[in-house]
């Protein structure tokens, strides 16, 4: 799976980029792929390969209208009909990596349980950049299940701050015992 959404995003970089529509793009399917991924309705209609392609496209046209740029439609049709809107949040993403990496940046995921304010942004920003050698752009995600603290992913590297994790490291500690 890894291999064709990196192939599909490549295709949509280039596209979108022609286009010159690249940020527009990668925005939009960005917040249509969390959506999908927010409403387990809509992710299970959209994903079942039982539900015919002219109600999966009417179920977009819904959600989208005529809001999205005429590249993101076409991206989101061929999506469709290729039955892999399961994969859109990995092909949206390896966009946004692709984006990233072809201005010298890497992308980092900052998730956390409320909204960052832009000096905190800013501030993890530039530790990213010290701590990877690279200029990063940071993108922030708000995730409820995220008790408190963060969860940054640059490339594969995980680092695991949030205090769901700090309590389940303690609570092992305490088991050991």
């Amino acid at each position: 799976m890894a291999e064709r959404t990196a192939g599909y995003a490549s295709a949509i970089y280039e596209l979108a980029r022609a286009e010159g529509d690249l940020a527009r793009v990668e925005g939009e399917l960005a917040t249509i792929a969390r959506a999908i991924d927010e409403s387990a309705d809509l992710r299970s209609s959209l994903t079942d390969p039982a539900l015919p392609l002219d109600r999966k496209r009417a179920i977009i046209d819904d959600l989208i209208g005529g809001r999205a740029s005429r590249t993101t439609g076409v991206v989101i049709s061929m999506v469709t009909g290729l039955n892999r809107m399961g994969e859109l949040g990995e092909i949206a993403k390896r966009l946004s990596e692709r984006s990233a990496a072809s201005v010298g940046k890497k992308l980092a995921e900052v998730r956390s349980a409320f909204q960052l304010d832009e000096a905190t942004v800013q501030r993890l920003a530039a530790a990213l950049e010290k701590q990877t050698g690279t200029p990063v752009e940071v993108r922030t995600v708000i995730d409820p299940s995220i008790v408190g603290g963060i969860v940054t992913r640059v490339g594969d590297t995980v680092i695991d701050g949030s205090v769901r994790s700090q309590l389940e490291s303690l609570r092992q500690s305490l088991r050991n015992q």
